[in-house]
């Protein structure tokens, strides 16, 4: 078994702690936390946040720490530290000029590296390695300028193919992978496109928090799910049509009217608007605290992930397919080269007619023999698996 003991961790990213969603960036720093010490950075507050959200508590919170009312260093383990930058970045992503963002950004990058170093210095962190979770901006320059013994980006979605990242990072976060120590990715799609710059790349796979996720008679599945009939065909998740392929659950709804199709999350603005809403078989439950998530996967004959094909999704890892067959549940999802690891344990189709025929047989084959053998493949995706071949990379480097 690989392991590194009695290391400095200093992770950054896009996922602040004090978000309440999970992350992987906050479940490997916790695993990382069992044999090391971690300081986790939340990324720096910037100009267009502080006045579009300044109500907020995230925001009020890192105003007190910017103006020096409370202290951006938190202990919250025996070996973990969360650090709230006491700096303002300026908003960029605005300007179009290659040179004028770059210029602007190694300007920002100062600034945080700077207020990050307070709380280096404060914990003594000595040789320690820094792993950059996909912040390809605000963390560009930090190799540089926290001269770590080791530099770690971590890739765990195709974020290019979003418009924010999309503008600066095609030309930055190449940049990145190559002058990173090395590269670990949660998918073989990512880690081949992060050896396209860096040899040194590796996949890692993923993990899932299996305290949480599990069907035992401590989950109760909420009331607002028990009144629905049955078969119910489900989905937990951010409803995001950049993600999600509407036009499946659509199909599945209008094909199979006597099964019902419960989405459970947040909705962007096209599922808000979505056909779905004035389908009698489709039911809205909204957002749900994460917490409660596995009680309404109990609830469901079928997880879903209806994922849309395109270039953001096409080598994402898609946890939440771990965390339905962690709870033994037959799981029904769209077909792609990341998802074919699953391809033993998760029906696959490539078309939304498939889905309707593959939900058949799911409902109709479905058994105590084969929810084990869910549940036993799902637990071989642990963090401390996750984290030991992140480990291993590590050791190929040092």
């Amino acid at each position: 078994m690989a392991i590194i003991e009695n290391r400095d961790f200093i992770v950054v990213g896009q996922q602040p702690w004090d978000t309440p969603i999970g992350s992987n960036c906050k479940d490997l720093a916790l695993e990382f936390s069992k044999h090391n010490r971690v300081l986790y950075i939340n990324a720096p507050l910037d100009r267009r946040t502080k006045f579009q959200q300044g109500h907020t508590e995230g925001v009020k919170k890192r105003m007190r720490v910017i103006n020096g009312e409370e202290d951006g260093l938190e202990q919250i383990g025996p070996n973990f530290w969360v650090y709230y930058p006491d700096v303002i970045n300026e908003s960029i992503n605005w300007m179009k000029p290659t040179g004028l963002f770059r210029l602007f950004n190694k300007i920002n990058n100062k600034r945080f590296a700077k207020s990050v170093k307070k709380a280096i210095q404060r914990l003594s962190f000595k040789d320690f390695i820094l792993f950059n979770d996909s912040d390809m901006f605000r963390s560009y320059h930090l190799k540089e300028l926290l001269n770590p013994n080791t530099s770690i980006y971590y890739s765990r979605d195709n974020l290019l193919a979003t418009p924010y990242w999309g503008k600066h990072g095609k030309y930055l976060e190449p940049e990145l992978i190559k002058k990173s120590d090395l590269c670990v990715a949660n998918s073989v799609y990512l880690a081949n496109y992060c050896k396209q710059y860096n040899p040194n790349s590796f996949y890692v796979g993923q993990g899932c928090d299996f305290e949480l996720f599990k069907n035992d008679d401590s989950i109760k599945v909420p009331e607002s799910l028990i009144y629905i009939p049955k078969p119910i065909l489900g989905y937990v998740g951010a409803l995001l049509s950049i993600r999600l392929d509407e036009r499946i659950l659509l199909h599945l709804a209008q094909q199979r009217p006597q099964w019902r199709i419960v989405l459970v999350g947040p909705e962007d603005d096209d599922f808000k608007n979505s056909k779905l809403h004035e389908m009698e078989n489709v039911h809205f439950l909204g957002p749900q605290k994460p917490e409660t998530l596995p009680a309404y996967i109990k609830g469901f004959d079928i997880c879903l992930n209806p994922q849309a094909l395109n270039p953001l999704t096409i080598g994402n890892y898609p946890r939440k397919i771990d965390e339905y067959l962690a709870m033994g549940k037959p799981t029904l999802a769209t077909r792609t080269e990341a998802v074919g690891i699953f391809e033993d344990y998760v029906y696959l189709a490539e078309t939304k007619e498939k889905y309707v025929s593959l939900a058949e047989k799911a409902l109709e084959e479905n058994s105590e023999t084969l929810a084990n053998e869910r549940i036993a493949f799902a637990k071989t995706h642990t963090w401390e698996k996750n984290v030991e071949e992140i480990y291993k990379a590590i050791q190929t480097v040092e």
